[in-house]
C-alpha cells in the first residue's frame, strides 16, 4: 500500500510516499508562495523518483493545521482533488505525529472522503462598513 504525504501550513512544504507505514522518500522545500507552481512538479518528481506513478498511489494523508490560511488550502484542495480523481482514502491528521496518525487511520480502513483546513481558532469577521 503506496501512502501520499502532504503538509502545505507553513512556508516549508513536505511532501512523502510510505509503503506499509515504512518510508520511501520525504522531501521539504521552501515553497512559501510558489505553492500553488511548484506542488504538482514536486508531487511527480516524487513519484518518478520511486518508479512510480499514480496509480500505484493507494491513499493520501494529510496535515489539516493550524497553520497558513492559503497553504492548508492550496495543499487540502490538491489533496482532495487527488484523493477525488484516483478513487482513494484521504485522512486529514495535525500535532506533532500527524504522519503516523494518518497512517495508522488508513491502516484501520478510515476515510474522510474530503478533507477541511483546521485553523486553530474561530472565524473572525470583520462587520461591513456603511
Amino acid at each position: 500500500m503506496i501512502i501520499l504525504t502532504i503538509r502545505t501550513d507553513k512556508p516549508e512544504a513536505e511532501i512523502g510516499l510510505f509503503e506499509d507505514g515504512d518510508q520511501l522518500v520525504y522531501e521539504t522545500w521552501q515553497a512559501h508562495r510558489q505553492l500553488a507552481e511548484t506542488i504538482h512538479q514536486k508531487l511527480e518528481e516524487l513519484l518518478a523518483q520511486q518508479h512510480r506513478v499514480w496509480a500505484d498511489v493507494s491513499g493520501l494523508v494529510c496535515f489539516e493545521g493550524p497553520g497558513s490560511f492559503t497553504g492548508l488550502r492550496i495543499g487540502l484542495t490538491v489533496a482532495n482533488t487527488l484523493a477525488y480523481g484516483l478513487d482513494i482514502p484521504i485522512v486529514a491528521s495535525r500535532g506533532e505525529d500527524w504522519v503516523k496518525v494518518g497512517l495508522k487511520r488508513l491502516e484501520d480502513g478510515e476515510n474522510d472522503h474530503q478533507v477541511m483546513p483546521f485553523y486553530g481558532s474561530e472565524v473572525h469577521i470583520t462587520p461591513q462598513k456603511k
